[in-house]
């Protein structure tokens, strides 16, 4: 924790237009943020869509949790991979090198990170939400020049991954991401990779 000597108040939020940004193609509803919890933790809700997930990186400062309110997406940490459904969440440890791929037209999670301050990155490249969906034609991280996320990352500890990290250290992710078509194959490809482990 950062700072805990300060009293905490009570709260109660919810999505809302005025506490909702913009970001790489996502909404991103910041519910708590370093002040409110003497930054123990940050809590967001996120909606995406296929194309807007961001390059594998690896977290040094904070651990990570998502919590699937609606959808599917595989997540990949390391050598392993997780499917994540409606209901389902998936801790992600500090130093574990992770990607996620979006397999279904809509996701949206409840993210915490713990300790807080991550949520600053954010910020930078945000914009304040005109509504409560995804923007539409949005500059994604397919889209961005990931030098330039990486630096404003590295300032909070993020680090972006290489090609030839990526290959290594997270081995399972696809080269190219598959459509969403074709979720139903890759999804019983990674159940199969798993009863063989």
């Amino acid at each position: 924790m950062k700072n805990t000597s300060l009293p905490l108040k009570a709260f109660k939020r919810s999505t809302s237009l005025e506490r909702s940004k913009w970001y790489m193609g996502m909404l991103l509803t910041n519910l708590t943020e370093t002040p409110d919890t003497n930054g123990a933790f940050s809590l967001f809700e996120a909606t995406l869509a296929p194309g807007t997930e961001p390059p594998p990186h690896v977290h040094s400062g904070e651990d990570e949790l998502f919590y699937v309110l609606e959808g599917e997406f595989d997540v990949y940490v390391g050598e392993e991979v997780f499917n994540g459904k409606t209901g389902e969440c998936i801790f992600l440890p500090r130093f574990k090198p992770h990607a996620f791929i979006i397999r279904s037209p809509r996701l949206r999670l409840l993210i915490l990170f713990a300790p807080a301050g991550v949520e600053q990155a954010f910020r930078s490249m945000s914009s304040p939400a005109q509504n409560l969906n995804p923007p539409m034609g949005a500059l994604t991280y397919s889209a961005e020049d990931l030098e330039q996320t990486a630096q404003r990352f590295s300032a909070s500890g993020v680090r972006m991954l290489a090609p030839d990290e990526i290959e290594h250290q997270v081995p399972l992710y696809p080269k190219s991401a598959p459509a969403i078509a074709a979720s139903d194959e890759v999804s019983e490809g990674l159940s199969s990779q798993r009863e063989e482990s």
